[in-house]
């Protein structure tokens, strides 16, 4: 699995084959790590309340102290202790600035909390001094030699490695490289994306609309079944959970995991088709949040706009093509020819979107697509029908 990273780097993934003693290593490893985040936390609440600044320096060198007193986790590597410290920094750090900008709260990110054992899935980062690769086997600080599945070939030196645990209980290794860019041949050809609930992706051309593949709603018997299961044999309070309850779990996590990769797979070929044969994609700045509290948020959930929309972007960095956000306010409002606008929003019902200036009758969805390219600058706009320069001569039939 490939996915972009910001500074001109991207990730790829990778299964790996870990045996029963690297397992217990890792863990160990993860246990040492997550104290070590818990008591960061602990320390930054402390200087919270009495008024003391608590950063990474001062964690570092509590982490020096802690080491020297404490052999248990002295016998772990520094590496990823070191570097999860950076992490706790860097999360800490973008809570406290959305607290100064005084974002509303629902926009803020919140300060980190507690790892618990059970749920916190495992994690550990490893930069380039804390692992190697030889031999097709990725050897981390700390002596753990792990096999990796290489499904592609790494297309340069990786400058890190996160090693993560899923809920299922595989393992993967998460390798960060330079980003190269793969340009493609010029179309000049332009295309504007517009996203829904029944079609995921509606465009200005009939051959890239994206259709709903309904993935969880063919999965939703099997996910039933297993939700049954885990009811009748859910453990009481403080009881340990059966074998037939963890079974029932695990194959429910892998349902959901199978899921979620159909959808990343579909996103990256529909986005990869677009990209091949487009230039410039006017494409809506969609927040599909608001979904999740309507009467459509089990099929906008299942239609995974925001995983499409990020796979979109993704592809047009990777080969180069100029992707353009446009904001979505009164995109059902405005028409796509003359740039009119409606004195009343269309209720949902309303499918068919009719100018009473110009008389255009276009599908509601496909008259917001056009308004995407008019207000990115790559169509006419208004009376004059001038197109901006530097645009491209042909849009998507």
């Amino acid at each position: 699995m490939v996915a972009m990273e910001e500074a001109g780097h991207v990730r790829y993934t990778y299964r790996l084959r870990v045996s029963a003693v690297a397992r217990e290593a890792l863990l160990a490893e993860w246990d040492r790590c997550r104290w070590l985040w818990n008591e960061c936390v602990a320390r930054s609440k402390k200087a919270h309340r009495d008024g003391e600044k608590c950063g990474p320096a001062r964690l570092d060198r509590m982490l020096t102290r802690a080491r020297a007193v404490t052999p248990w986790l002295a016998e772990g590597s520094s590496v990823p202790q070191q570097q999860l410290i950076r992490d706790f920094g860097k999360s800490r750090a973008k809570a406290l600035k959305d607290v100064k900008e005084r974002l509303p709260v629902r926009q803020r990110v919140g300060m980190p909390g507690y790892k618990k054992k059970r749920e916190a899935a495992p994690t550990l980062n490893y930069t380039r001094r804390g692992f190697r690769l030889k031999a097709g086997r990725l050897h981390l600080a700390g002596g753990v030699v792990v096999p990796v599945v290489w499904s592609r070939e790494l297309p340069a030196e990786p400058s890190s490695v996160r090693v993560y645990q899923d809920g299922v209980g595989d393992w993967y290794a998460s390798f960060l490289v330079p980003a190269e860019v793969q340009p493609l041949p010029v179309t000049d050809r332009v295309l504007g994306v517009d996203w829904g609930v029944t079609e995921i992706a509606t465009t200005t051309s009939d051959a890239h609309d994206l259709p709903h593949p309904d993935h969880g709603g063919k999965a939703r018997q099997k996910l039933s079944r297993y939700d049954r299961m885990m009811a009748r044999r859910k453990p009481k309070k403080g009881q340990a959970a059966s074998k037939g309850y963890r079974t029932a779990k695990r194959w429910r996590a892998k349902t959901h995991r199978k899921i979620a990769r159909q959808r990343q797979d579909t996103a990256r070929k529909w986005a990869k088709k677009v990209v091949r044969d487009h230039d410039v994609i006017a494409v809506e700045d969609f927040k599909p949040k608001f979904l999740a509290r309507s009467s459509l948020a089990r099929k906008a959930a299942d239609a995974a706009i925001g995983t499409t929309k990020k796979a979109l972007l993704e592809m047009g960095r990777k080969h180069g093509r100029d992707v353009r956000l446009v904001h979505p306010a009164h995109t059902t409002m405005d028409c796509g020819r003359c740039g009119a606008r409606t004195k009343h929003a269309l209720p949902l019902s309303q499918r068919t979107y009719t100018c009473t200036a110009c008389g255009l009758v276009s599908p509601r969805d496909k008259n917001s697509a056009r308004v995407m390219l008019v207000r990115a600058g790559l169509a006419p706009a208004g009376d004059e029908g001038v197109r901006p320069p530097g645009a491209p001569l042909q849009e998507a039939a």
